[in-house]
C-alpha cells in the first residue's frame, strides 16, 4: 500500500496544527509542522539579535538550522539541537517574528529542501500555509483549513492562556488580520488555497468532526493512488 504526503495549509488560528496532528496519528504517519520550522528559524534570530530584514543573514540561519520534532502523546515537541523550544517559539511576539522572517525568499529557498528531506517516502501529513502550492506541489492529499477570523482569534488566545501567556481577544483578532495580509500578499510563496486543494471550513465544526472528515478523505485518495498503481 502505497504512503502519500497529505498537506494542511491554512492561516493562523484555523486548526492546521492539532487537526494535522490528529490526523497523523490516526494514519500512523509522521507529522512535519512547516510553521514550527520557521518559527524556529525567528526564535534564533530574536535571541541572536539579527535583524528581519536581513535576510542573507536569516538565510545563514535557516541553512543550519538543527531541528527535529517528537511525538510525545498528544504534543508535538519540537528540539533546537538539544533544547526543546516547543513553548518559546508560540508567543505572539515569536508568531509575527516568523511572519516576517517567512517573508524572505533566500530563507524559503533553505528551507525548502530541507522540509522536502523530512518528507522523503511519504506517509507524512504536513502543515504549513504554502506545503500544497510550493513544497509539496505534487502531493496527492491537499487540505486549505479556514474559518472565520474571530472564531481563529478565540482559538489562538485559548491556545496562549493555555501555555501561560496573555492574551487579549481584541489585539490578537488584530494581529491575525494583520498577518493574514502579509502572508497572502507577499512576493514569494503567499498563503493561497492550491487549485487541487480541498477547502474545509472548521467553523462551528467540532475538533472530532473535521477530523474523521479529513481522515475518510485522505483513505478515498489512498485508494484512488493505489488503484492507478495497479492498473
Amino acid at each position: 500500500m502505497r504512503r502519500v504526503v497529505v498537506t494542511i495549509d491554512g492561516p493562523a488560528g484555523a486548526g492546521k496544527s492539532t487537526v494535522a496532528k490528529m490526523v497523523a496519528a490516526q494514519l500512523s504517519y509522521r507529522l512535519l509542522d512547516t510553521g514550527a520550522i520557521y518559527r524556529t528559524v525567528a526564535f534564533v534570530a530574536v535571541n541572536r539579535e539579527v535583524g528581519f530584514d536581513a535576510g542573507q543573514a536569516l538565510a545563514d540561519i535557516a541553512t543550519s538550522l538543527d531541528i527535529r520534532f517528537e511525538i510525545d502523546g498528544d504534543r508535538n515537541r519540537v528540539f533546537l539541537g538539544d533544547r526543546e523550544v516547543s513553548t518559546e517559539i508560540r508567543t505572539p511576539e515569536i508568531s509575527k517574528a516568523a511572519s516576517h522572517v517567512s517573508a524572505h525568499p533566500e530563507v524559503r529557498a533553505a528551507l525548502l529542501d530541507l522540509q522536502r528531506r523530512l518528507a522523503v517516502g511519504g506517509g507524512v501529513v504536513v502543515e504549513g500555509r504554502d506545503t500544497g502550492t510550493v513544497v509539496f506541489p505534487n502531493a496527492e492529499a491537499k487540505f486549505f483549513l479556514t474559518a472565520s477570523d474571530e472564531v481563529r482569534a478565540r482559538r489562538r488566545v485559548s491556545e496562549l492562556h493555555a501555555i501561560g501567556q496573555p492574551a487579549d481577544l481584541q489585539t490578537t483578532l488584530t494581529e491575525i488580520r494583520e498577518r493574514d495580509n502579509r502572508d497572502a500578499t507577499r512576493a514569494v510563496a503567499p498563503m493561497v488555497q492550491a487549485v487541487d486543494a480541498e477547502r474545509i471550513d472548521t467553523s462551528g465544526r467540532s475538533l472530532d468532526e473535521v477530523v474523521a472528515d479529513l481522515v475518510a478523505r485522505v483513505h478515498r485518495k489512498i485508494a484512488k493512488v493505489n488503484a492507478s498503481v495497479v492498473a
